[in-house]
């Protein structure tokens, strides 16, 4: 049976993973929510107009918007279907997005209504990161003393379980 952290893993993956691919296409094409595209092409134009070094770089608000939309859907994917190591390069760079995305928020003086939703993902992000970066727990193995070149296990270990007695 799988551990409960394999169990969070992967239930987070998911989740996390459609959410973004949900978001990118939402910022990419009209097709979900025309209304949703539509705010998300006024917002993105405020957060170029807010940062005049993405204007002298060149960066207009489509291009800012679709290549977060293309790494969200890109990153989504592999979040939900790709199994090992590239799932938390994609976890770490949705996090980086994330992080860019408050600060657009921020720089443009939005209320905190309107990027909750990034902040909670962005706390899932780290959790999830978190938890797959930590160990497995491994089973404790057993301890062995040497006495007087007898091999012997360590006291605690040798002791009967409480209410349990030793029967030799």
């Amino acid at each position: 049976m799988a551990s409960p952290r394999t169990i969070t893993i992967i239930a987070l993956s998911v989740a996390l993973g459609l959410f973004f691919v949900f978001m990118g296409t939402i910022k990419l094409t009209p097709r979900l929510s025309r209304d949703a595209y539509n705010e998300m092409k006024r917002a993105y134009k405020s957060y170029v107009r807010a940062l005049p070094l993405l204007r002298k770089m060149g960066v207009s608000s489509i291009l800012l918007r679709k290549s977060i939309g293309a790494l969200e859907v890109a990153c989504g994917i592999v979040m939900t279907l790709v199994p090992g190591r590239p799932k938390d390069v994609a976890n770490f760079l949705l996090l980086l997005l994330v992080l860019a995305v408050l600060f657009f928020h921020q720089l443009v003086g939005d209320p905190l209504k309107r990027y909750a939703h990034a902040l909670v993902f962005g706390i899932l992000l780290t959790c999830r990161l978190l938890i797959a970066r930590q160990p497995e727990e491994q089973p404790p193995e057993k301890r062995i003393l040497s006495v007087n070149g007898d091999e012997q296990p360590l006291i605690h270990e040798a002791a009967p379980e409480k209410g349990k007695m030793k029967v030799s």
